[in-house]
């Protein structure tokens, strides 16, 4: 997920873009099983460099780094027939502290971000850590 610049021996590497990010993120659901991605409806999934300033005050951020991502919505297990929905569901993907976390740990990037939206999924279902981690696990579309 890197692209090069400047051919050659002293090429240049530049870091996963938004876009880069966000089609690893279209891959990641698209290994979601289908059951799952049919309950999601019209959750949004949107990559952004970092969390802005509100979300770091109200989930006490000590930096902008310390979050890869964020379910922002009402989860299935809270909602009733009569709710009336004044905003959309999004699950938000954070682009730097995604790459440094990539950068520190040596793991795959698209596994990373994989791990991350489905966590952030399991949130929107009202999930377990041990329910994410199965669906993690079933890698079957």
């Amino acid at each position: 997920m890197t692209n090069r610049q400047n051919a050659g021996p002293t090429a240049r590497l530049t870091p996963p873009t938004v876009a880069d990010i966000e089609r690893a993120a279209e891959e990641a659901l698209a290994s979601v099983p289908v059951a799952f991605r049919r309950l999601m409806g019209t959750v949004v999934v949107q990559v952004e460099d970092f969390p802005d300033a509100a979300t770091e005050s109200e989930m006490a951020l000590e930096s902008p780094f310390d979050i890869l991502g964020l379910y922002r919505g009402v989860d299935l297990t809270r909602r009733s027939l009569g709710d009336i929905r004044h905003d959309q569901d999004r699950i938000f993907l954070y682009r730097r502290p995604l790459l440094d976390y990539w950068c520190e740990s040596g793991e795959d990037l698209a596994d990373l971000v994989r791990h991350v939206l489905i966590h952030e999924i399991g949130h929107h279902f009202g999930l377990s850590d041990d329910d994410m981690e199965a669906i993690e696990a079933d890698d079957t579309p």
